[in-house]
């Protein structure tokens, strides 16, 4: 038995000692809406700061959601400040709402934008950084193209969608049922002219209930090909080839309308930024699964970009 405690406590060392730690932390609030995390990278001075903003949901500051709890933004961050990189990430408005018990039925996705420019903002304010990158996760990939119009120097699409939220919808039921197809389109249509409608398929009421077709209205009207086409930045877009979600088609359609954008395709990576040897068992089951680190290679990217 003593000869077991030993090694485990052998075992305890050597991880403490590989997971050095060259980091302050902090949680800070922005303002009334947002609440998040800064990592500030020890002993470096005018660091480089990336905002990451996060995922559709309700996604907090470390990428969890119920029943979705895998940090995945969390080890980015962390991975990130490491190698002297200032990071800061923040859970969405709704999440902080959730918390309180005190939810407004009329969030729309132009909040998001708007806590993103605060955010932006408020660390372009503080002149102790060298330069404002953003990088946006999903969802956050839109969200992050709208909000670098101005006072970001680089922006990074971290499984990014290429297409408007309504014809992202109308090609997953498409491959579902085509029979949903026509009457799906035809309720799209109905948001596009600003209406509210009840003639939809009952099969898709979460997507078109009443409560939530004001802000799918909000959501529509932002279309990723066009906006990366007024991004004169410079622009990364990664995405992983086990993207359950996010195909890799979609990378390649961004990149078609950018001059300013590089293309990088992680073999393996899935949505939530780890690796998968296996099949679509356990890169739905990775989603729950914190103790996974996410991919190496992905960090090495986003720190040559940054640093570049």
């Amino acid at each position: 038995m003593k000869a077991f405690v030993n090694h485990i406590l052998l075992l305890c060392t050597t991880v403490a000692f590989a997971q050095n730690i060259n980091f302050t932390a902090q949680d800070l609030s922005i303002n009334e809406h947002i609440d998040g995390t800064l990592l500030a990278p020890v002993d470096v001075s005018n660091p480089v700061m990336a905002i990451i903003i996060a995922d559709s949901g309700p996604t907090d500051r470390n990428g969890n959601q119920n029943f979705q709890n895998n940090n995945a933004l969390k080890k980015l961050a962390e991975s990130l400040s490491n190698q002297g990189v200032a990071t800061f990430r923040y859970d969405k408005r709704i999440v902080k709402q959730i918390r309180k018990g005190k939810v407004n039925p009329n969030i729309t996705f132009d909040d998001f934008i708007t806590d993103a420019n605060a955010v932006i903002n408020y660390f372009k304010s503080q002149n102790n950084y060298s330069k404002i990158v953003v990088i946006g996760h999903g969802q956050g990939s839109l969200v992050g193209m709208v909000a670098s119009k101005n006072n970001v120097d680089q922006f990074i699409s971290l499984a990014g969608s290429a297409k408007s939220i309504d014809n992202v919808i109308i090609d997953q039921i498409t491959q579902m049922d085509p029979a949903l197809e026509k009457s799906t389109k035809r309720a799209f249509e109905s948001l596009k002219e600003g209406k509210l409608t009840k003639d939809y398929p009952q099969a898709l009421g979460s997507i078109f209930s009443t409560d939530v077709q004001p802000f799918m209205m909000s959501w529509m009207q932002y279309n990723p090909q066009e906006l990366i086409q007024n991004l004169d930045i410079p622009i990364l877009i990664v995405n992983g080839s086990k993207d359950l979600q996010v195909p890799v088609s979609e990378a390649e359609l961004l990149k078609n309308e950018s001059s300013e954008a590089t293309l990088k395709i992680i073999e393996n990576m899935n949505h939530v930024l780890f690796i998968i040897e296996g099949k679509e068992l356990e890169n739905s089951k990775s989603y729950n699964e914190s103790f996974r680190l996410i991919s190496s290679e992905l960090i090495a990217e986003l720190i040559s970009f940054i640093k570049n």
